[in-house]
């Protein structure tokens, strides 16, 4: 492999805060100084970059990605607040426009959107079934809400594929539980047919934002077992010029075989779970909860208003223990209280029989962890949890106007996302998307995090960004490898920044909070804020290989 001398620049390192210039040689950093001392190296290079004073910090991992459903979202109608649809009006003119598009191409697949949120729209509802047969002239139509968890159809996709006939479908063309579930199925199975396109263009985004490896949550009904495997065989060398990415499998498993049977069907698996839900979603009030959903629908049952509860304890338990007999890592979906003290209860079940010991040599993660209180904090310390979170979340639908608000009432709302609280116990912290539900964005997350809407539950700009790079390295059990990290001997595994400054402290001076001062021996980062421009991605490397390329 050819080597580089990176030179001119601002190196994010703790192993040399004052480094200038580095050089990458076989995927690795091979040498890292100042700019007036290049000349002694500069000869033994293949090429030199003078990067113009641009930041070097070790790449992104997004630890929380849907790489199939982001490609089709990316390729589909964005419906989302970024596209600039922020009321139903809004997105009954985009699917009006995309049909309009469809019709011209001759397509013959169903329209597809992703993204509407209706807490954030004036009229306060989604479109109804007769909306989208009206502005599209009965074309098939399935737009998926925002937090993946339901979605609205148009009268001939209902038809044509059943889900009108099965629980959780709605007169107005929603579509929940197994309803739901049905229209996943065909829209992925359409998905399917162009499989490795639509990982390409997901993964080349993320690279595209700094990204170099994504944490990929597979699970039934969104993927297949196949797909998976291709798409970690695709990305598993650096030469594929695609981000790594880090598979997780939600299959609930109740013994040791159970495992490691998926294990042997897809080679390279890092755990069992990711998506395994133990709830739902807020946004789709499908989240289990403890006391029902503030704005419950007048109708509905009492135990219908506190949400969807998928697993039990015992089945919980059941899947640790299988899955630490094979030493390898569980994941769990779990947004709501009411299912934060389910999946608590299971590990303890699991622990009671395996031991705690030997529950926390697994370093389980909890994904999504919204509703965590001192009680399930402490077990997540005991039991050796991580929590893999989205600051994102926060940044969208907290605060008292936001959905988390309209969905619980302003009393638990404030306690959502409790980054904090996390980080001081001690749980260890990867950072992610959720993507679709969010897009590869990480330095709007680490601002995110920075600015949570609870003063109290944000954390420094240093730690945010850890936790979106070396978090997402140790979350998967790859930290001895040394990514994360830029020192000598480390994977160069990096990502290049033209930013409009580098912070010395914070905009309203809490210099403690951004811990960026290099005369403290601790790197730069970028300066955020949410009036600022966001640092743009001028190459990125995994392994030493570029992935994404705006140097020329």
């Amino acid at each position: 492999m050819a080597s580089t001398l990176y030179r001119n620049a601002v190196v994010h390192s703790s192993a040399d805060p004052f480094a200038e210039a580095l050089v990458v040689s076989d995927g690795q950093v091979a040498w890292m100084g100042s700019d007036s001392t290049v000349h002694t190296v500069a000869d033994g290079v293949d090429e030199v970059v003078d990067l113009d004073g641009a930041l070097v910090t070790p790449a992104f991992v997004d630890a929380h990605a849907h790489v199939l459903q982001t490609g089709a979202a990316l390729e589909g109608v964005d419906l989302s607040p970024a596209a600039g649809v922020t009321s139903l009006r809004a997105a009954l003119d985009a699917v009006a426009a995309a049909a309009r598009r469809a019709r011209d191409l001759g397509a013959s697949t169903p329209l597809v959107g992703h993204g509407w949120d209706e807490t954030g729209w004036p009229e306060g509802r989604p479109p109804t079934r007769e909306e989208l047969d009206r502005v599209t002239g009965g074309a098939p139509v399935h737009l998926s809400r925002a937090d993946v968890h339901s979605a609205v159809v148009s009268s001939s996709f209902a038809r044509v594929t059943g889900c009108d006939a099965l629980p959780g479908w709605h007169e107005d063309g929603r579509v929940t539980g197994a309803a739901h579930q049905r229209a996943l199925d065909v829209v992925t199975a359409v998905a399917r047919e162009d499989r490795d396109r639509l990982h390409g263009t997901a993964l080349r985004a993320a690279a595209a934002q700094g990204i170099a490896s994504v944490h990929e949550h597979s699970r039934p009904g969104v993927d297949d077992v196949d797909g998976l495997a291709a798409l970690l065989a695709g990305t598993r060398d650096a030469a594929s010029g695609l981000p790594l990415v880090i598979g997780y499998r939600a299959a609930l498993c109740a013994t040791e075989e159970d495992v490691r049977a998926l294990l042997a069907a897809v080679p390279g698996l890092t755990g069992v779970g990711g998506d395994l839900c133990v709830d739902g979603s807020l946004g789709s009030r499908t989240a289990a909860l403890r006391a029902p959903y503030a704005d419950a629908p007048a109708g509905w049952a009492p135990e219908a208003a506190r949400g969807v509860l998928e697993l039990t304890a015992e089945q919980v338990a059941a899947h640790v223990v299988a899955v630490s007999r094979a030493r390898t890592q569980a994941a769990f979906h779990v947004i709501g209280d009411r299912a934060t003290d389910e999946v608590v209860a299971g590990l303890r079940l699991a622990a009671d029989q395996e031991g705690v010991a030997a529950v926390g040599a697994g370093r389980h993660r909890l994904e999504h962890a919204e509703m965590i209180d001192a009680p399930a904090l402490a077990a997540m310390v005991l039991l050796g949890l991580v929590a893999s979170v989205q600051p994102a979340f926060d940044a969208r639908w907290g605060g008292p106007d936001g959905m988390y608000a309209q969905r619980l009432g302003p009393g638990r709302a404030a306690a959502m996302n409790p980054l904090a609280d996390l980080a001081a116990a001690g749980v260890p912290l990867a950072l992610g998307s959720d993507a679709p539900v969010t897009p590869f964005d990480p330095w709007g997350a680490v601002l995110a995090a920075m600015t949570h809407h609870d003063a109290g539950q944000r954390i420094s700009a240093r730690a945010a960004f850890r936790a979106h790079t070396r978090g997402g390295w140790r979350a998967a059990g790859l930290d001895h490898t040394g990514a994360g990290e830029i020192r000598l001997g480390a994977p160069a595994t990096l990502a290049f920044w033209r930013t409009e400054s580098l912070a010395v402290q914070a905009p309203d001076g809490r210099l403690a909070a951004w811990s960026t001062d290099p005369r403290a021996g601790t790197p730069l980062l970028p300066e955020l804020g949410p009036e600022l421009p966001r640092p743009v991605c001028l190459r990125t490397l995994r392994d030493g290989v570029v992935l994404h390329d705006a140097l020329g």
